[in-house]
């Protein structure tokens, strides 16, 4: 089974219509429960939860402290190449997004120095990306990079172009830990609009590219939906009903969610559906009670002092001082192109600090791949 035969179960029209049905007294419902259905989420999403935010609040603070204790796991993403064939119109690495700044593929001896300059700062989880571009950063490359971060890392995913599942399965044997990859949007139509061009406009490959990762035999899965592109409600219900198809199917993967949301694009394109504070805040409480074991990602997109005041509400992982662009710890320092602008520019130090300010640990090391070493006989 594949999760394109949920999706088609939960149409557009559907989830529209429950949103709207929703009642206060449902939306009370739905917080009581202790095991909530699609039904509940949508009714968690209902403008009639908007006045029910506090106590959605402190069921997603219990849930989150009961499940991940009162930790954040650090990590920082790693742009190891900014060259890209495809164009989606609301990304500035997008082939025809008008950009003139440099485009490049670190050098194995850039990527290492990277790596060296983000460990002597405390990191031990990194996330490598690339673009959309398989000919100029081959899963050869990426296999590279992999066994390279490993030298400094125990924990080390990527966000790349969708794969095969036999090249998942490489990286892994490389030390790959995780794989993000983000759907954009579940929405068929849009997702046709704004995906003109490379192989990311085949949807269905996409869809179905992180249930191979997991099959693979990748620990983390990490999932999301740019938010923006579409009604938040209905990429938001749609996220949430893959994470849960995710946390069955691949039973032995741990799942997260991430919230990226579109705040700058490029100068052709306008972002359809703005996503305000309160609505951010309202989806991530209505995915924390539908999806209490999932862990929940929150990038340098966002402002500071709005991320601090996100840490209770769910969050599980965050990265700090974040670079965009390839490099820009050690090598390449503003000098490349950037896939989009830093918001949260305060340094690591800074972010831990605003961390413990509410209560809460930094944890930037969580696995070890000694504990899956079989013991010798």
């Amino acid at each position: 089974m594949s999760f394109l035969e949920e999706l088609g179960a939960w149409p557009r029209a559907r989830i529209e219509a429950l949103i709207e049905q929703a009642r206060p007294e449902d939306v009370a419902a739905a917080i009581a429960r202790e095991q909530r259905t699609p039904e509940d989420l949508c009714a968690m999403l209902s403008p009639h939860a908007q006045a029910c935010l506090e106590p959605m609040a402190a069921e997603a603070r219990r849930l989150t402290r009961w499940h991940f204790g009162r930790t954040i796991g650090m990590y920082a993403p790693i742009y190891i190449s900014n060259v890209c064939g495809a164009d989606c119109v609301y990304c500035g690495y997008a082939v025809r997004s008008g950009n003139r700044e440099r485009r490049l593929n670190l050098s194995a001896a850039e990527i290492r120095t990277e790596c060296a300059a983000l460990a002597a700062e405390g990191y031990r989880n990194v996330l490598l990306l690339t673009g959309e571009a398989r000919r100029a950063a081959p899963v050869s490359y990426i296999a590279e990079a992999v066994a390279i971060a490993r030298e400094f890392f125990p924990s080390v995913s990527v966000e790349v172009y969708s794969l095969d599942e036999d090249e998942y399965r490489l990286l892994c044997q490389r030390g790959l830990e995780g794989v993000t990859l983000y759907m954009e949007t579940y929405d068929p139509t849009v997702y046709k609009a704004v995906h003109l061009k490379g192989q990311k406009t085949d949807y269905r490959y996409r869809l179905d590219a992180i249930e191979r990762a997991g099959r693979a035999g990748a620990r983390r899965l990490s999932i999301g939906a740019l938010l923006g592109l579409t009604d938040w409600r209905i990429d938001g219900f749609w996220t949430a009903l893959h994470g849960r198809y995710l946390q069955r199917a691949c039973w032995q993967s741990a799942v997260s969610v991430s919230f990226p949301r579109l705040l700058h694009t490029p100068a052709r394109f306008s972002i359809p559906h703005l996503v305000t504070d309160a609505e951010l805040v309202q989806l991530m409480l209505a995915i924390r009670l539908f999806l209490p074991e999932a862990g929940f990602n929150l990038s340098t997109r966002e402002r500071g002092t709005f991320r601090d005041h996100l840490i209770p509400l769910g969050v599980t992982m965050m990265s700090a001082g974040s670079s965009t662009r390839p490099g820009g710890y050690a090598t390449h320092v503003d000098e490349t192109l950037e896939q989009f602008a830093i918001e949260d520019q305060r340094p690591p130090a800074e972010v831990v600090k605003a961390i413990r300010a509410q209560g809460y640990e930094p944890v930037w090391k969580d696995f070890d791949y000694a504990f899956d070493e079989t013991p010798s006989q």
